[in-house]
């Protein structure tokens, strides 16, 4: 088969901190060491068949055909009552049973089969899809420089697979190369870390001219790796072609379910298979969940046996000593019974083994004592629960068609006992959409949408709602939901080209401009529909290409060396097609908040367009570029009262000189292969990126679900405590915080971060050993010290808020440390986790459960949420747009956030009542039974 077309397209220059050929770092030195031994022989199956790694089937069920009767089994009589019946049943087949066996063992049997079957019922569905899963079809190489489509099962280590644009990876990949001449390719990890943003991923030089089927005939390497592990953001190993050695990171490490984006085609080798991958060896095996009122039934239980077994052995005593006076001197005490005619059950001369085999009768005519009855009421009772859970037309969710479904009676009860929701980010509280709605540019405020923070700031004051929007015709327009996705901005000032009125026309102009050129988003056309979209590495940069099409300049094309846009002509009023050549694009990272292009305009003139974080961007302005400093501040500290997210643009003009003399530097510190390759960068960058002028900001809101806000408002004052654990960056699941209230100005955060200057220094130097141990020492003194922070605040009743990034939390979660970490925890009003893997929110949710020995339930929509799902004590899967594995793995499904107030606090709470009042009334009836027959028998 025929390999496609390459791209022409020469992306990295869009991403020029690449540097050159990467030497090898010192962790590359464990290679080959304990933990870092796994060898594969690319392409070559015969030296692979040496080494027996597993295959590619991945399985998620609780039981097989082989388990499932003893696993089953073992279940049902994990409940005191089962083995009670059991041990009646037995005894009901001997001569000490007063009633028949078919009393005893049927309703036994009833009990048991129908929850195997329920079981059997649920496991089947996991293994639907699994076999949906296994059975996906990939290209492999198959020798002859041929591919021919595959089963995922029926990989094996070493494979050279093809993988093409939104296919998922079948397996953990180290990639060789792409469509792209660069040999890069864009992948959405949203199965993984819940992230929507694109992460671009790059193959080592030796391997990127690999474009074609035939290049792999005689393609052999082999690569030296870590060995399977859990941790999704390492990997350390090295690839041998050609007897030349080249190091392999993260970057070239393509995981199973992530998915291929923006990019034709990959050629990857396979080099972790099955539940040898991160994915899987993220997750956890389904487990078996009882309700607590189930587990303190089982305790009543005991206490009911306790008092049967006083009861019975009362009984007997009594009756021995009346059968050993029944032959006295050839009297007949009670004649009637005929003892000198008698069995052993009746026998005087034996009646200490008369009076034992009694107690057995006794104990099986108390047995109703113990109420098998109600296991089964309940049963019926939790299937009508769900029934009225599943039809309530309050949790159906029209616009996708999905209602709640129950997919286990065992935990309604437990829905009105939640203590602490864990939950997602991306997905579930938000919709996976960013949108532009407002923005301030030469110091006026432009947009009148209106957020779900203000709504629920308005309804929890008192005030009136928020005013409508009204269009330039007087008609009302829908502020609450977008017409163009990424696109809610409202304001007849600046939109259908009237912005060319406004008193700063030239400033909006710059404004518009820098939106549609300052990022590195690539166009793509609908083949169907011929709309324009774009395919962005972060969901707020797609919304600003958006937003400056919708305003009049629309980036349409993107070649090796310029940006082509449709640009709206201010004095002819059309749109005119421009061309800027792009030079140079600094990208952002965490450290300098900021990100810049250098492009040179039909003009000649040379361009430095930046955008970033107003803490930074603001000093870099130049005197006479602060004429609306104040006023856009001002309109930055509404935005983000607001909980909408805020970018400051400015810009300014170079001479030939200083760029020249920039591009040198920059081209020289790109190709180095120090250690400190990245801050040479960053100071080069520093440099040029000075005496701004500023135009602006812009205010993008993560959006929301519908009643995201209000949800939680009412959940925390209903008393349940709400985790956000995430795999954002700290600064997204922050700005998320208070936009659905769990943060809220005048909280005081505390921040337990890795990025201290402490460990940035130790990591220069090298030392992985000193790193670790400082590392962790560090974690340890911020956490001690906001405990003590916790004690003084404690007295000023200020609300606090904890954030911990994933780097800190997996020290927080070790065993001497986690008790501090979860006393700090409980301690304040909101817990914001990021950068977690999906063990460390199974960890997390574990630590939680455990030691408060509070109802935890978790909440999430993706893959990456399963091993939080299974491990709380509720799981609730979010029917949403990331697939069914989280909807597959959990215990309830709602298709929307909002609907999880309705579920606790009304179904949950009738649920608890009536299954508490249906356990209570049994119990003290058959109580209050026993003692009346005991009673009767002893004056009989």
């Amino acid at each position: 088969m025929a390999g496609g077309v390459k791209k022409k397209l020469h992306l990295g220059r869009l991403h020029p901190f690449r540097c050159g050929t990467k030497s090898f770092q010192p962790e590359h030195s464990l290679i080959g060491g304990p933990g870092f031994s796994r060898v594969v022989f690319c392409n070559n199956t015969e030296s692979q068949r040496v080494l027996t790694y597993g295959n590619n089937y991945v399985t998620s069920t609780k039981y097989t055909l082989a388990t499932f009767f003893p696993k089953s089994i073992f279940e049902q009589f994990r409940r005191a009552a089962n083995i009670f019946f059991l041990i009646t049943a037995i005894l009901s087949f001997t001569p000490v049973s007063p009633s028949s066996p078919v009393t005893s063992v049927l309703p036994l049997a009833l009990v048991i089969a129908a929850a195997m079957l329920k079981e059997a019922m649920e496991d089947l569905r996991r293994k639907k899809q699994d076999i949906e899963v296994n059975n996906r079809k990939v290209k492999v190489h198959r020798g002859e420089g041929v591919f021919d489509n595959a089963k995922w099962m029926n990989l094996q280590v070493g494979d050279i697979v093809r993988v093409e644009k939104d296919e998922f990876f079948p397996a953990d990949l180290i990639l060789l190369s792409s469509s792209y001449e660069e040999a890069i390719c864009y992948v959405e990890t949203m199965n993984l870390d819940g992230e929507t943003n694109l992460k671009l991923k790059q193959a080592v030089d030796a391997t990127s001219k690999l474009h074609e089927d035939s290049g792999f005939q005689k393609f052999r390497a082999v690569i030296k790796s870590e060995d399977p592990n859990a941790n999704l953001y390492s990997y350390i190993g090295s690839l041998q072609l050609e007897e030349q050695q080249y190091p392999l990171t993260p970057q070239q490490l393509l995981l199973r379910e992530s998915k291929l984006r923006n990019t034709d085609f990959i050629y990857g080798v396979v080099i972790f298979t099955g539940h040898d991958t991160k994915v899987v060896q993220n997750s956890t095996a389904p487990p078996s969940k009882r309700s607590k009122i189930e587990r303190r039934m089982d305790k009543i239980v005991y206490l009911l046996f306790s008092i049967l077994v006083l009861m019975s052995f009362m009984g007997p005593i009594f009756f021995g000593i009346s059968t050993r006076e029944d032959l006295e001197n050839g009297t007949m005490t009670r004649w009637y019974l005929r003892p000198d005619d008698t069995t052993i059950y009746y026998d005087p001369n034996r009646a200490p083994v008369a009076a034992i085999l009694n107690f057995l009768t006794f104990i099986m005519l108390y047995s109703f004592l113990i109420p098998i009855p109600l296991y089964i009421t309940l049963e019926i009772v939790k299937v009508i629960q769900c029934t009225f859970i599943n039809q309530d037309l309050h949790m159906y969710y029209e616009e996708a068609d999905k209602p709640a479904k129950t997919r286990t009676s065992n935990l309604n009860e437990e829905l009105g006992q939640v203590n602490t929701i864990l939950s997602d980010k991306t997905g579930t509280l938000t919709c996976n959409l960013m949108e532009f709605i407002k923005c301030s540019i030469a110091g006026t405020a432009y947009g009148h949408g209106v957020t779900e923070v203000e709504r629920a700031l308005a309804r929890r004051e008192g005030l009136p709602s928020a005013k409508e929007v009204t269009n330039g015709e007087g008609q009302v327009e829908n502020s609450n939901k977008a017409a163009i996705k990424g696109f809610n901005f409202f304001d007849e000032r600046i939109t259908h080209g009237k912005w060319v009125n406004e008193p700063h026309a030239d400033v909006i102009q710059k404004f518009l401009l820098l939106l549609a050129i300052c990022h590195t988003a690539v166009p793509e056309v609908d083949e169907d529909t011929g709309r324009l979209s774009y395919e962005a590495e972060s969901p707020d940069e797609a919304a600003f290409v958006i937003a400056a099409r919708e305003l009049g300049f629309e980036f349409y094309e993107r070649t090796q060396t310029s940006i082509l846009l449709h640009e709206f002509h201010p004095i002819s009023g059309r749109k005119v097609q421009r061309s800027y050549k792009l030079l140079n694009i600094l990208e952002f990272s965490s450290s300098r908040k900021r990100m810049s292009v250098i492009v040179r305009n039909m003009e000649g003139k040379l361009l430095l367009l930046c955008k970033g974080a107003d803490s930074v961007m603001f000093e870099r302005l130049t005197k006479n570029g602060k004429e609306f400093e104040e006023q856009t501040q001002e309109h930055i500290n509404e935005y983000a009262n607001a909980g909408l997210r805020t970018l400051v643009l400015a810009y300014r003009e170079l001479d030939e000189e200083e760029y020249n003399k920039f591009n040198e530097e920059f081209h020289e510190a790109k190709n180095s292969v120090s250690a400190d390759h990245e801050e040479l960068m960053e100071k080069v960058a520093e440099k040029i990126e000075k005496d701004l002028i500023l135009l602006g900001a812009t205010a993008v809101e993560d959006k929301l679900q519908n009643g995201v806000p209000e949800c939680i408002d009412k959940l925390a004052q209903a008393g349940i405590k709400i985790w956000v654990l995430t795999g954002d960056k700290m600064e997204t699941a922050i700005n998320i915080g208070f936009a659905c209230c769990l943060l809220r100005q005048g909280v005081k955060q505390i921040v337990i971060s890795s990025e201290t200057p402490k460990i940035k220094a130790l990591e220069k130097v090298g030392d992985n050993s000193s790193v670790a141990v400082a590392f962790r020492e560090n974690v340890l003194e911020q956490i001690l010290e906001a405990k003590e922070s916790l004690t003084t605040l404690r007295k000023s009743s200020e609300a606090l808020a904890l954030i911990i990034d994933g780097k800190s939390l997996s020290c927080a979660l070790e065993d001497d440390v986690k008790g501090l970490f979860l006393e700090l925890a409980l301690g304040c009003a909101s817990v914001i986790c990021c950068r977690c893997s999906p063990k460390q929110k199974a960890l997390v949710t574990r630590l939680v459960k455990i030691r408060t020995g509070r109802t935890t339930l978790a909440i999430g929509d993706g893959a990456n949420d399963v091993g939080m799902l299974q491990e709380a004590d509720i799981g609730i899967g979010i029917s949403g747009v990331e697939g069914m594995q989280a909807v597959m793995s959990s215990d309830i499904a709602i298709a929307q956030f909002r609907y999880l107030e309705r579920l606790l606090l009304l179904h949950g709470h009738w649920c608890y009542r009536r299954i508490s009042i249906m356990a209570k009334l049994p119990t003290m009836i058959g109580i209050c039974h026993s003692i009346m027959s005991s009673s009767r028998q002893f004056l009989w």
